[in-house]
């Protein structure tokens, strides 16, 4: 028997991540909820404003944390996980364009591939490192769905081009910290140690190459209804025919 003061490791899909996953959908369907019953475009600001600022005080939170010790494989903002953080607490305050944006792509498609298949390498609930893995990746999706299902803020083309180019700069730049510093920053200079989707990806670099790929088609897939839906509702009405 394990001594008491031993803490079983993560599990991917053990009974604290099915009920991570639980949370997750009552979430989603809360924050909907909430977006859609709000009173006015004053009240969904006042939320926003309420809402982004609890997220940015959380990540500053845990980012601090990560200070003690500093270290240059930890404390480096460089994740996507940090930087979908902070832009997903600015788009709930301002509600800008491209801050939706990169909160629509990146958290409904990354954000969520760490609900799926979690590097999560830490003890288990209740564990510091286990609560904030899942407070920031559960509350960053949160946002997307409820800018997008709850208020009703939907991308475009623009969106689509923003987020593809500010990711490209991202993954650019973290490439070249990773190879000077030794380190792997957003699994961009290879794969986790733990099980994940790139796993069928193929080896590195050429997994890299693939997740471009897919990232493009998803994403282009993830606009194209909204930009669909808005072509029809702006065609003319077609007039009727004198007899």
């Amino acid at each position: 028997m394990d001594p008491p003061s031993t803490q079983r490791e993560f599990s991917a899909y053990g009974p604290s991540h099915l009920v991570v996953l639980a949370v997750f959908a009552v979430g989603a369907a809360v924050v909907i909820r909430v977006g859609r019953t709000h009173s006015s475009p004053s009240s969904a600001r006042r939320f926003g404003r309420a809402s982004g600022a609890s997220i940015m005080m959380l990540y500053l939170a845990i980012y601090v944390s990560t200070m003690v010790p500093p270290s240059l494989g930890r404390s480096v903002p460089l994740r996507l996980t940090d930087l979908a953080t902070v832009v997903a607490a600015y788009a709930l305050w301002s509600h800008q364009r491209w801050a939706y944006a990169l909160t629509y792509y990146w958290c409904l498609t990354l954000s969520t591939q760490a609900l799926v298949s979690p590097a999560l390498h830490s003890p288990d609930f209740p564990h510091y490192e286990f609560l904030a893995f899942w407070a920031v990746h559960l509350v960053v999706v949160w946002a997307a769905v409820y800018l997008t299902w709850g208020i009703g803020m939907h991308p475009d083309w623009r969106s689509y081009w923003t987020a593809v180019t500010v990711t490209v700069a991202w993954a650019a730049v973290t490439f070249v910290f990773n190879s000077a510093a030794e380190t792997n920053y957003g699994f961009v200079n290879g794969k986790p140690t733990t099980a994940s989707l790139l796993d069928v990806l193929g080896p590195w670099p050429w997994y890299l190459v693939t997740v471009t790929i897919l990232l493009l088609a998803v994403w282009a897939l993830m606009t194209w209804p909204w930009t669909a839906a808005a072509a029809r509702r702006d065609r003319p009405a077609p007039t009727a025919r004198r007899s």
